[in-house]
């Protein structure tokens, strides 16, 4: 894993290099929808950049071109990352918090297996058992400055279906959000178009100073998600 600090200043863009529009051959098993994307991942500039710069996924850039805009990440803050694997996320929080494994702050969870990573640890678990928030703050040793989650639920193609799923735990990352985060701290998380349920905007309105809906560069035009950014928790959870 490369060890070069995710840049910060002027959101990237991912028009760093030139390439030639690529496309495979149709070949015989191979569905028009796993070509296109096959396609999609090769000619994609973000693919291209994150191999190159040895992030472990393109959504690394999701959240530098974020944070380049909104500064959620500071120096010495403690971070929670929901749904982390592969990682990416975590390499740019490392890298802008300035975690290492003398004194880690970040704490990662996914129930999927996500690759070890000096100055995060990494819990393999499913967040919406039981006892994971407990175990994250453990793992944190401290309540958090910011909560990121880029949790979302397996698709299966139905729109409706998929923006509840995906809804549904993005209001569990609120929850856990409004229950731990430090005073100011802030709640970032991956949310589809199709309407912000209200209850959960007058939920963190209620909460967080200012709330508001962001897509990145970074996030394919095509693409139904946007991220939901509340800043400036009001809560008083000091006593980490």
């Amino acid at each position: 894993m490369s060890t070069r600090k995710p840049p910060r200043g002027g959101a990237l863009s991912g028009r760093g290099g030139r390439s030639v529009n690529q496309r495979v051959k149709k070949g015989r098993g191979l569905k028009n929808s796993s070509r296109r994307w096959i396609e999609r991942q090769i000619n994609d500039p973000y693919v291209q950049r994150a191999k190159a710069e040895g992030m472990r996924s393109r959504a690394a850039y999701k959240l530098i071109e974020i944070d380049d805009k909104h500064q959620i990440l500071k120096r010495g803050d403690r971070v929670v990352d929901l749904g982390a694997a592969p990682g990416g996320w975590c390499q740019v929080a490392v890298a802008r918090v300035g975690s290492d494994d003398t004194d880690k702050r970040i704490a990662a969870i996914d129930y999927l297996e996500m690759d070890a990573m000096p100055g995060v640890a990494v819990l393999q678990k499913d967040f919406l058992d039981d006892d994971a928030p407990d175990a994250l703050i453990e793992a944190l040793g401290g309540r958090p400055d910011v909560v990121l989650s880029d949790m979302a639920a397996p698709t299966i193609g139905h729109r409706k279906t998929d923006h509840i799923r995906t809804m549904h735990l993005c209001e569990v990352a609120a929850d856990f959000a409004i229950r731990t985060l430090k005073p100011g701290g802030h709640f970032l998380a991956k949310t589809f178009q199709g309407g912000t349920e209200k209850q959960l905007l007058d939920l963190l309105k209620s909460n967080f100073a200012s709330v508001i809906h962001v897509k990145p560069p970074a996030s394919r035009d095509e693409s139904v998600e946007l991220y939901i950014l509340a800043k400036g928790f009001k809560g008083d959870n000091a006593d980490g």
